[in-house]
């Protein structure tokens, strides 16, 4: 409407207090904070709707890692760190293991042997292909090639959609490592071509 001015806050907070959260209503957030480019205005809210939540579509862990995630966007990354250390205390479910963010948010810390650890603890207990890829990116992120291909590999392994796009990432990055690397095309390469 032409002459109504929304101050951040009213829409950052649209949600009130909101017990009961949904995919598409998270979604809304996300995309008026980048909108808006206000990433700890959605941290606080993402930190609210936690505190309040009790039913929902995605589980309360779920949203302290989205909470962790625009706190890090935010230039906050010991509070990101406190929201990822909820979310694995929390124990629901979420797409990629918290401790994937607790180990990249260590190395961004400067962290990087307690970073190492957790990623060792991660690796113990096993994961899913999504948090595979996530420990592979960081390890790129943070120059450690060789332990980003293993990672990359051992999430290529684990997938047991052959058409998954989390499959299709894992191997693209693997492809990339490997280029950086040096190393010659292997028959995980090939599947590269496959899903082109």
């Amino acid at each position: 409407m032409p002459g109504v001015v929304l101050r951040k806050q009213d829409e950052i907070g649209s949600l009130g207090t909101v017990a009961h959260v949904t995919n598409e209503q998270v979604d809304r957030l996300l995309e008026q904070a980048l909108l808006l480019d206000d990433h700890g205005a959605l941290a606080r809210r993402l930190d609210g709707l936690a505190q309040g939540y009790e039913s929902g579509e995605m589980s309360r862990a779920a949203i302290l890692v989205l909470a962790a995630e625009e706190w890090r966007q935010a230039g906050q990354p010991a509070t990101a760190l406190e929201r990822y250390r909820s979310a694995l205390d929390d124990g629901g479910e979420v797409p990629v293991d918290p401790r994937a963010g607790i180990a990249d948010t260590l190395f961004e810390l400067g962290r990087a042997e307690e970073a190492r650890g957790v990623i060792a603890a991660i690796r113990a207990a096993g994961c899913g292909p999504a948090t595979a890829l996530t420990v592979a990116e960081t390890l790129v992120a943070y120059g450690d090639l060789d332990a980003a291909h293993e990672w990359a590999t051992y999430g290529i392994r684990a997938c047991d959609n052959a058409g998954s796009s989390i499959r299709d990432s894992l191997l693209r990055t693997r492809y990339r490592i490997r280029v950086d690397l040096g190393l010659p095309e292997d028959d995980l390469d090939a599947l590269l071509d496959v899903s082109r």
